[in-house]
């Protein structure tokens, strides 16, 4: 039973009524949009308080572990729609304001996404405090109130420009700010010994303060909170300098602060940036560590007990320095001795991994760890030292060495588990990346293979789907996903086969009016949906997709009268702003789009849309409406996603490569359900031997050749022919993620693909295989995995 469901039409209206009024300062007559969503949600967070403290209340009560979760990102998206869902409320709401005139949608769309992350990393961060707070287990996010985020994409002639997020120059009623939570991070200055004892005498300080969110679960039984830190001056402003005329000088204080909370990821292709982004994660870091102690010791005396009542997951390497930040604060702030301290946190922390890639596992040179964070150098050697007497192990696999502090080498060695987040991926770590590192400290690798929640990616994002759902397995299946199975028992169900694509239908006509309304492009909704949606970068293979659209797209024009599979290519990602060749990837998407979206031989054919700025509510449209999802990274260096599991769960058909979780998907839908091409880690380890496989691969395809000369002649750009010239010379003799190796196998798949989607019957019956066999996927399970396995912690609900 939901837990708000006493709280009446009358009850909401009212509370909006006060909100508008006492909040807002504004009257029904004259509020806006913006004064009506503010009003909504208000209204919202006040039904989450409830539970939020009686959570805490719990917790405090039983003494038991709580879970931190440290990450970087967190990728929340819009924070009404999903509150309402968790507590029932969405039908109620949509009635009361219809009686004022006001369409809930409108209010929804009228909320900007919280710029708090990129991609796959901090959208699982957010599914994993939503499915903590839906399981009871008690639990904190830590990250970074971010001014801007990453950035705002938008396309200038077909380019990759990166503009601010103005996320926050509006109120965020979802947060609490804390003033009184506030901790001071020391940056540079000297380390001098007395008496045996470090004392580090910072050149730089600012404060971070707390800014929370309440997280609440399904049904609005538990809520858990996001901390998010935000950088403020220790010293607020230098008026002497200010009298003086030097008004820049003044304010350089503030400036240095807001800068550490501006932007997530700063370009660190600087030494600027480097530094800054250094800076970034001790921030969070330190500032999540003071607030465990201070939590701790308020309710014991004991440190040595730290291990039983606090579980750290560090999300990725960016919080790492957790291991040595936890040390300092043991040793030099509360006064245990080294050989206390270094096992205690060693027995709270724990490290997830998310990359095979090694460049991708951050290191620092000893030069800018020692001079941002001297205290730390010194805490980091010496853990080294001791890592290198205890294993005996050999110089590259020290913390330190080449002058570079390897951040994942410590978080390895400073933590008590060290996660996969796929079986595959898990056991590449203990073949390749970690591979002497598990020998060394056997055990100490596991897999957690991720999840996401079927909350949002399913009940809020697909409501026409999740009422079929219920329709046929009952009520309550948003909580338990193991019951999708259920639906394997009415495969044969004709009139629910017939509502599934109706349901699908739908949301492609709703997905093609807002591509109309956003780009002025039009497309048939009975057209197959091909969505590759990610982060791009090279790995991710959005180059082989579009290799495959310029073959698609000329055959069609040599012979326009076959009987073609009508296709719409939709992408959608950002590139870093550094990383030169993945924005060269998307001006040529957009240039390929251009160019056959204008073409009348193909027409509706085949389109190419690409709308700038993916993020989170873009995907809530796009996922629902695909038809076919693109998981097509090279194998073995995903380490799971989480993209392949929202479009399976939504009736989406897979083309894949056997790469992170791709191979337990395959698994639990069937492998006849499942479109597999291309060559497995192990042929792909076989043919990076090989130092020309590029150039063999295309000279023994025509198809590639033909695309690849039309890319460098400018088929693409007649104004600028040779704009491409560098990608394709890369293709040519480095493809370092082997789209070319793996070309012939991807357009033999799709013209499978195509023959498949011809029966829309068949068709329709493997989408239901797939939503039937997409429960495992759920990151209820993935939490509760954690809890038991890694985190030692109980559900209190």
């Amino acid at each position: 039973m939901n837990v708000m469901t006493d709280m009446s039409a009358e009850g909401l209206r009212a509370r909006i009524a006060q909100h508008l009024t006492y909040t807002l300062g504004k009257d029904a007559a004259h509020a806006s949009t913006y004064d009506w969503r503010m009003a909504v949600s208000y209204a919202v967070r006040d039904l989450i308080v409830e539970p939020w403290f009686a959570a805490t209340r719990k917790t405090y009560q039983a003494q038991g572990k709580r879970v931190y979760y440290l990450s970087l990102e967190f990728l929340m998206g819009r924070m009404l729609e999903d509150a309402m869902v968790n507590l029932g409320l969405r039908d109620t709401l949509h009635d009361v304001l219809a009686d004022e005139d006001i369409a809930l949608d409108d209010l929804i769309e009228d909320e900007p996404d919280a710029a708090l992350g990129n991609g796959g990393l901090g959208r699982l961060a957010a599914c994993f405090l939503e499915s903590m707070s839906t399981l009871a287990c008690p639990a904190y996010g830590y990250g970074i109130r971010y001014e801007h985020g990453l950035f705002s994409q938008k396309f200038e002639a077909g380019q990759q420009v990166e503009r601010p997020e103005d996320w926050l120059n509006q109120p965020h009623p979802w947060e609490f700010e804390r003033p009184e939570a506030r901790y001071t991070i020391p940056f540079k200055g000297t380390v001098r010994m007395d008496q045996g004892t470090a004392i580090w005498t910072p050149a730089e300080t600012v404060y971070a303060r707390a800014y929370d969110m309440p997280v609440v679960g399904w049904e609005g039984k538990w809520a858990n909170t996001l901390r998010l830190w935000g950088a403020h001056p220790t010293d607020l402003f230098d008026l002497e300098r200010f009298n003086a005329g030097d008004h820049t000088a003044a304010a350089a204080p503030e400036a240095l602060a807001r800068t550490l909370s501006r932007v997530l990821y700063p370009d660190d292709t600087t030494n600027g940036g480097k530094e800054l982004r250094l800076k970034q994660e001790y921030f969070l870091t330190s500032a999540a560590l003071q607030d465990i102690l201070r939590r701790f010791l308020s309710e014991y005396d004991d440190l040595t007990q730290l291990p039983h009542k606090v579980a750290i997951q560090m999300n990725d390497t960016h919080p790492a320095l957790a291991g040595a930040e936890l040390v300092r604060l043991l040793v030099d702030e509360h006064g245990l001795d080294w050989d206390v301290a270094k096992p205690l946190a060693v027995g709270c922390l724990n490290y997830t991994n998310h990359t095979l890639l090694p460049e991708a596992l951050e290191s620092w040179s000893t030069w800018l760890m020692g001079r941002v964070l001297p205290r730390h150098m010194q805490i980091i050697e010496r853990i080294d030292r001791e890592h290198q007497a205890a294993t005996n192990c050999a110089d590259d696999l020290r913390i330190v060495h080449h002058d570079q502090v390897h951040m994942g080498t410590l978080a390895f060695v400073m933590s008590g588990h060290v996660n996969g987040v796929s079986a595959l991926h898990t056991e590449l770590m203990q073949e390749t990346v970690f591979a002497d590192l598990a020998r060394l400290y056997p055990g100490r690798i596991l897999n957690r293979t991720n999840g996401v929640t079927p909350r949002r990616w399913l009940r809020l994002s697909n409501p026409t789907l999740s009422t079929i759902l219920t329709d046929t397995i009952g009520a309550g299946w948003e909580g338990d996903l193991d019951r999708l199975s259920a639906l394997s028992d009415h495969e044969d169900d004709s009139a629910l086969r017939d509502a599934l694509h109706g349901a699908k239908r739908a949301n492609k006509v709703a997905f093609a009016a807002w591509v109309q309304d956003h780009m002025g492009l039009t497309l048939n909704p009975d057209a197959m949906f091909d969505v590759q949606v990610k982060r791009i970068h090279e790995y991710k293979r959005q180059l082989m997709n579009l290799f495959e659209t310029i073959a698609r797209w000329q055959m069609i024009r040599a012979n326009p009268t076959a009987n073609w599979t009508p296709r719409v290519k939709i992408f959608g990602g950002k590139a870093a702003p550094g990383y030169v060749i993945a924005k060269e990837i998307v001006h040529l998407i957009n240039d390929v789009a251009t160019t056959i979206n204008t073409d009348p031989v193909t027409g509706d054919l085949l389109k190419v849309v690409y709308p700038a700025n993916y993020n989170v509510s873009m995907a809530q449209r796009m996922i629902p409406a695909a038809d076919l999802s693109e998981q097509i990274s090279t194998a073995g260096k995903e380490a799971s996603g989480t993209g392949n599991m929202k479009f399976t769960m939504n009736g989406a058909l897979t083309i894949g490569t056997l790469d992170g979780a791709n191979v337990e998907i395959r698994e639990h839908v069937g492998a006849d359900n499942f479109f597999l091409f291309g060559m497995t880690a192990d042929e792909v380890r076989a043919r990076g031997q090989n130092r020309d496989h590029a150039r063999q691969a295309i000279l023994a395809s025509q198809p590639l050749q033909d695309i690849l000369q039309m890319v460098v002649e400018g088929r693409f750009n007649r104004a600028n022919p040779d704009r491409y010239h560098g990608l394709v010379a890369r293709t040519w003799d480095d493809d370092p993620f082997f789209v070319t190796s793996d070309f012939a196998s991807y357009m033999n798949c799709q013209a499978q693909v195509d023959a498949a989607f011809a029966d829309t019957d068949g068709w329709t019956r493997t989408a239901l295989r797939n939503i039937a066999g997409s429960g495992y996927f759920s990151s209820d399970r993935t939490i509760q995995e954690y809890m038991d396995g890694i985190w030692n912690a109980k559900s209190l609900s």
